[in-house]
């Protein structure tokens, strides 16, 4: 299985016996949150939802799997949350069922969710594949699998000589994993993950260098630098992670 990677999204095409089309940190109503914090903003949920339906227009998928962080308020639910949710939700529902993995922005969302359209926060296997939010310990069902997780938000800064030549841009990391920092045991096969960027625009996020010493999650730690890779969000291949954390250019800027 290769995933199909989508820079509509950043969204990703996961196919075996069934297309599941993957997200993750949406973080919906994220603008009231700003707005209290003194930037104004105005509500980008329309055209977040318009880059949902055109993933799923392209792939025409069996199933949608959002990676947590549907929400973004924590503890509670904002007017925004409340007056956007529904519809949201409803206009995904019409094209294709969907599924939620809860991430740490997610208190509250039951409210808006049917019963069956919650997964375990602890991860799940869907057609041979593992997801997760990524702020948990995994389950140890997902040994030996490919798990795809959100949360990390990672994006890539690329330098030259002369400064930075593209900075903050949504990126994967795809690693085998030390299980015995999971709290697995090891499995046939080798664990693997694929940590996704956000799809709210605006989300920053982590340089994908310094995922493994963040400490952001159980998942972060448990990075085999040594066999890391590293794409964009078109699926450009750009190196190992291990030569970008040895980038001289990248040292001295940081």
């Amino acid at each position: 299985m290769i995933p199909r990677f989508l820079p509509e999204g950043p969204a990703l095409l996961v196919k075996n016996s069934i297309a599941v089309l993957v997200i993750a940190d949406i973080h919906l109503g994220v603008e009231s949150s700003l707005d209290s914090a003194g930037w104004h903003l105005k509500s980008s949920s329309k055209s977040r939802l318009e880059r949902i339906l055109t993933c799923i227009e392209i792939t025409n998928p069996d199933l949608l799997v959002i990676l947590g962080d549907l929400k973004h308020s924590v503890p509670r639910i904002t007017w925004q949350e409340h007056t956007e949710l529904p519809e949201f939700l409803d206009a995904i529902r019409r094209e294709v069922d969907l599924r939620l993995l809860p991430g740490n922005h997610d208190p509250g969302i039951e409210r808006y969710m049917e019963q069956e359209e919650i997964l375990n926060k602890t991860g799940v296997i869907i057609d041979g594949t593992g997801y997760l939010h990524g702020h948990t310990y995994p389950s140890p069902d997902l040994a030996g699998h490919l798990i795809i997780a959100g949360h990390h938000h990672p994006v890539i800064h690329l330098y030259d000589e002369v400064g930075c030549s593209l900075r903050g841009n949504p990126a994967y990391l795809l690693s085998e994993v030390d299980e015995e920092q999971l709290r697995m045991e090891s499995a046939d096969s080798s664990t693997r993950l694929l940590f996704m960027p956000a799809f709210y625009e605006y989300a920053g996020g982590i340089d994908i260098r310094t995922i493994p010493e963040s400490g952001i999650s159980p998942l972060s730690r448990s990075i085999r630098i040594e066999t890391a890779e590293v794409f964009l969000q078109d699926g450009t291949y750009i190196d190992t992670l291990g030569s970008l954390r040895s980038d001289p250019y990248y040292r001295s800027s940081a």
